[in-house]
């Protein structure tokens, strides 16, 4: 079985365009060009050479000690934390800002939801001399603030999403309804691996950078190109698709995905895709989403802004069905517990997101030798408002 996409734009029945007219010469046009862009040389070589000298690429892999005696195994984080803008989001955006310059796009939308990926996409046009529009739900607005304070200060016009639940959904809503407004000028930088073919396979391919440095890395601390776990959080889910991309076809590497489930799988209260979601179509492709039994998608819910997503990518929808990866769903409380205990034990901050993927120790046992690889996919500077008010720091 494969878990890659075919040449249809589908993971197994998940996955192609189900978008308006208006949009199918964008979306086509992408469609037929990304691959042989992302393959030239020239185009390679710009990529690499801003992921090293601008964001700071490779990232460490990271050896926890104290956390690894905790749970009597090997832990390492996969610090994407560290890249510049402090988060997984910018390798993307690098490749994409790349392949618009090439399409001969001059102005640039994009939607965020706990404000990395509005962040990233303004500092790529900023780096470039593009026109930036970043479309983020009120509720995320007021409470990611210091990130938006951020994308105005990269050039980018932040606008409100203000309709629905007012968070990344109704700013996604927001965004293709702009696009569809601007074709010839205009690319979508999308932040997740979801949306119409090929984004999710073009987001997953720059995310692979993650998988693609793991692999050595591991070769130097333990003589093997693979870990025994690779474990991220999902919520639309691309820093684990990066993490996953290169040990896709390989068994031998287990896959787990962390979902957010809010107050309680439930309680009501959740994002927890996998266990929720049905069958259905958003923002341009069929996958698991959270919806009433009449098809209205289901208000989700986390304490992290960047997982509070009705839907998961058509690449992870697959995962989860056809049993290659595990899915498990970590509460509020518990992520919120595991970030806290990494700064104690490691004296790092992580984001609430990465917070769900460390709290999967208290769930499951592994054993003294097995070697788990964690996408520590954020840094917490955004989140701290969240902690204070958590734990009443």
């Amino acid at each position: 079985m494969s878990y890659n996409v075919n040449e249809k734009g589908y993971y197994g029945k998940f996955g192609g365009a189900f978008i308006p007219e208006m949009l199918y010469p964008n979306v086509e046009e992408l469609r037929q060009n990304y691959l042989k862009v992302m393959a030239e040389p020239e185009f390679q070589k710009e990529f690499n050479q801003l992921l090293k000298d601008y964001v700071g690429r490779p990232s460490p892999l990271y050896f926890t000690k104290r956390l690894s005696e905790k749970y009597n195994t090997k832990i390492y984080l996969k610090r994407e934390d560290l890249n510049h803008t402090g988060a997984h989001k910018i390798n993307n955006t690098i490749g994409q800002i790349l392949m618009a310059k090439r399409l001969g796009k001059n102005r640039i939308i994009a939607e965020t939801g706990a404000g990395q990926h509005g962040v990233a996409t303004a500092t790529v046009c900023a780096l470039m001399g593009l026109e930036c529009i970043v479309y983020m739900g009120e509720i995320d607005i007021a409470r990611q603030a210091p990130n938006v304070a951020r994308m105005k200060m990269l050039g980018a016009t932040v606008v409100p999403a203000t309709s629905g639940s007012k968070t990344l959904k109704d700013a996604t809503n927001e965004a293709i309804r702009d696009w569809i407004n601007n074709p010839i000028d205009t690319h979508y930088i999308i932040g997740s691996v979801v949306g119409p073919h090929p984004y999710p396979d073009m987001v997953a391919r720059f995310q692979a950078i993650i998988s693609e440095e793991i692999k050595w890395q591991l070769q130097e601390h333990e003589g093997t190109t693979k870990p025994d776990y690779v474990v991220a959080c999902v919520g639309g889910g691309s820093n684990a698709a990066g993490a996953y991309y290169h040990f896709l076809d390989d068994e031998d590497v287990q896959l787990i995905a962390v979902e957010a489930a809010g107050l309680g799988v439930d309680s009501g209260e959740s994002a927890a895709t996998s266990v929720l979601g049905r069958e259905g179509i958003i923002h341009g492709s069929k996958t698991l989403l959270m919806q009433t039994n009449d098809g209205q998608i289901t208000e989700p819910y986390s304490i992290s802004a960047g997982l509070d997503y009705p839907g998961v990518g058509p690449m992870h929808a697959h995962l989860y069905k056809s049993g290659r990866a595990e899915f498990i769903s970590i509460t509020d409380d518990d992520a919120m517990t595991a970030g806290l205990e990494l700064c104690k034990l490691e004296g790092i901050i992580p984001a609430i997101e990465s917070s769900h993927a460390l709290a999967i120790f208290e769930k499951k046992q592994f054993q003294p030798n097995d070697i788990v690889v964690v996408s520590l996919s954020g840094r917490g500077d955004k989140d701290l408002e969240t902690y204070i008010k958590h734990f009443k720091l």
